[in-house]
Formats: structure tokens, sequence, C-alpha cells
């Protein structure tokens, strides 16, 4: 009788034991383990510097004792902006370190070449940081929420904003040659209509190549009073400075990932980049306008402190220091059930979320019908000493 007591009490703890205890890979009393790959080396290795950021928002987690009393291990592993690295990368993060999740994925083709992995392992994939429009799709990509603005949108702002600036004049694409670059050529489509033909020439390009400088001098030539740039911070930073060596100087805008005044706009020229326009949710922390905006001295802090030596100019350490942020808040919200289930559950619960070194304006809202986690963006234009924002903050869930 008592042996049967005995079962039935083991039982019942067993039955009210939290979700940690042995039923959610990677998660313990004391750790949550947490996946992410990025092109650390390579030719994206400019924006792969997110990861350290993460990475460097992580410690800071576990210096201040954690989540909800446990640590985060995050694993982050190098994939050089290769698809087929990204793969064996993401077996040995779900198959051998056993993560809970993935967490902030860089790259479109790496996370197009890991998806159907991951979601066949029931494994969710955080705040990817692509705006591939296709990761928007809550039917394809319902264990996935992303952490960028999908180029789609992105894509179309600029269009709306060149058909106001320029409402006659002719537009040059330089595009990459995946779905990160067609994505903003397809948004151009779908804004200009049945004039795209007649008012937009492109040119595309392949990670691989050394240059696009042939790919300028040729949409140079098509007379094209606008260039937008989409692709990532190398080849951007060749197509400004080739415009200006060349003498052409028409309004020039690039894509968000390329917007960072290290990667990009340095090794263009400062000078070549003076008016240079992009869209974003972020205050520039080596921008003096911000020098005593409170989010921004605390996150020069935590920069002096966890990443020092490192270029602050270079904003994709703050790309990774805000994913490390929402990061946070999910796990927060998540408790004490860290069940896959429930982590995807409260990264589509985000409300209202504020994050300090964002635009003044701009907010986090997700929810279960859309994947996106930012949905708003700032026109700015490079001014040769700082950015120079312009308009209003624009809601891309409208667009």
């Amino acid at each position: 009788m008592f042996l049967g007591i005995r079962l039935v009490c083991a039982l019942l703890i067993a039955l009210s034991a939290p979700c940690w205890a042995g039923d959610t890979p990677g998660v313990t009393a004391k750790e949550i383990k947490i996946g992410g790959i990025f092109p650390l080396s390579g030719p994206a290795s400019s924006i792969g510097q997110t990861g350290q950021g993460v990475r460097a928002y992580v410690q800071s987690i576990n210096d201040r004792g954690g989540i909800n009393g446990r640590k985060i291990e995050y694993v982050m592993l190098d994939d050089a902006y290769s698809p087929p690295k990204a793969f064996e990368h993401a077996r040995r993060l779900v198959e051998s370190d056993d993560v809970a999740f993935m967490f902030s994925q860089l790259g479109t083709a790496g996370n197009s070449a890991v998806a159907k992995y991951l979601a066949a392992k029931r494994v969710p994939t955080i705040a990817i940081v692509t705006g591939a429009n296709k990761f928007t799709s809550v039917k394809d990509y319902p264990l996935t929420t992303t952490g960028l603005v999908s180029y789609d949108t992105e894509g179309k702002i600029y269009a709306k904003y060149l058909q106001r600036a320029l409402p006659y004049g002719k537009y040059a694409i330089l595009f990459q040659n995946d779905d990160l670059g067609r994505d903003y050529v397809n948004a151009f489509k779908t804004v200009l209509g049945a004039d795209f033909d007649k008012r937009v020439v492109t040119a595309s390009y392949e990670v691989t190549e050394p240059t696009v400088d042939s790919q300028v001098v040729t949409l140079k030539s098509s007379g094209a009073q606008a260039l937008f740039i989409a692709g990532t911070p190398k080849f951007a930073a060749q197509a400004i400075r080739r415009a200006a060596e060349s003498g052409w100087k028409p309004m020039i805008f690039i894509n968000f990932p390329s917007s960072t005044i290290a990667g990009t706009l340095k090794p263009a020229g400062l000078e070549n980049s003076v008016g240079v326009i992009v869209g974003t949710p972020n205050k520039d922390p080596s921008d003096q306008k911000w020098a005593d905006d409170e989010g921004i001295k605390v996150y020069r802090a935590f920069f002096e402190r966890y990443l020092a030596g490192s270029d602050i100019t270079n904003t994709s350490y703050l790309t990774g220091y805000q994913q490390g942020m929402v990061l946070e808040q999910i796990l927060k919200q998540c408790g004490d059930d860290l069940s896959r289930e429930n982590i995807i559950k409260q990264a589509k619960s985000l409300k209202n979320l504020v994050l300090p070194t964002a635009l003044p304006g701009v907010r986090i809202n997700t929810s279960d019908s859309n994947n996106m986690i930012w949905t708003q963006l700032q026109l700015q234009r490079w001014t040769g000493t700082g950015w120079e924002q312009f308009g209003e903050v624009l809601d891309g869930s409208s667009e």
C-alpha cells in the first residue's frame, strides 16, 4: 500500500514538474542553450558581426544573473555566407548541441538552406536576420519570425519615395542575384506596374564576383537619375565609389543591410557617400545628435565593456544588441515554460516593445498573422558627418 502511495506521489511530481525537466532539448533548471549561425568570415563578414553583438548581449544577461534563474549558452557558428555550411551547422546545433531553438541566424541563402530541415525537426527559428519576403508567410514558415523589415516592404518605400522625388525620372537597380536582391526588384515592379520596363534598368551580380564595377558602368550608360543598390555592404561600397569615380551623380539609395558606416560608407569614401539615402528603425550611435540620448549612452557603455576594440560605426553590432534585447523579452515572457511551442508563441506576442536604441516612434509588435518583428522605417540621408532623418516614420504593415 505504501509503495502504491509513493508511486502515485512520484507520478504527480513528475506531471507537475516544469517543462525544462527533460522534455525540451537544450533546457535545464539552470541553463537554456540557443543556436545562431552567422557569416563571421567571407563576403558578408561586415554584417556577420551582428552575431558578435548578440553574443555580447547574451553575456551581459548572464552577468546580470540570467533570466528566470537560467543562464544562456549561445552557440554561434560561422558559415562564411555559404548555404552548405549553414546546413551543416544547423544539423550540428540541433542533433549534437541539442539547442532549444535557433535565434538570429543571418543571411537569406543560409536561412533558405536550413528552413525545411528545422521545420521537420520542429525547431523554432526566431528573429532571423533577413528580410526575404517569403519568410513573412505564416503558412509556409509557422515556426519562424524575422528580424528585419521585409525587403519587399522596404523596396516599396523607396519606390514610392522616388515616384514623388523623380516622378518622370529613370531608375537603375543594382541587385544581388538571390532572394535578397530579387525581392527589392519585385517591390519596384509592384509599385511601378506597367511603367517598370520603361523606367527601370537593372544589373545583377553574384556574391562570388570580385567587383561590381562593370555593372555600375553599364547602369550609368542608361542615363538613370537614381541608383538603388540592393545587396550587402562590400558591393554597396564598391558601387558608390565606382559611381563617384566615373562622374555619375545619381540620387543613391542603399538597402538597410548595407546601412553601416564602417562596412559601406567608409570603404566607399565618406565624401562619395554624401546624399546616400536609406531606411532604418535605429539611432546611429556614432551620430553626435544622439550623444545625450540615454539609450545610446547605455549602448556605448555596453560596447566599451563587451565589444572593446571593435568599430562602433559598424551598426551590425547594434543590430545584434537589439536582437539580444528581443531575445531577453521573449524569454522573460516565457517564464518557466520553455517548451518550443511557448517560445514561438511568445515570439509572436510582443506588444508595443520599445527598444531604447530605436528611433522615436518605432515599436515592435508581433502577431500570429505575420512573421515580421520590425515593420517601421525612417528615411535618412548621409550628410558627410552624420545621418539626417526626414519625413515621418513609415509603417510597413500598411504598405
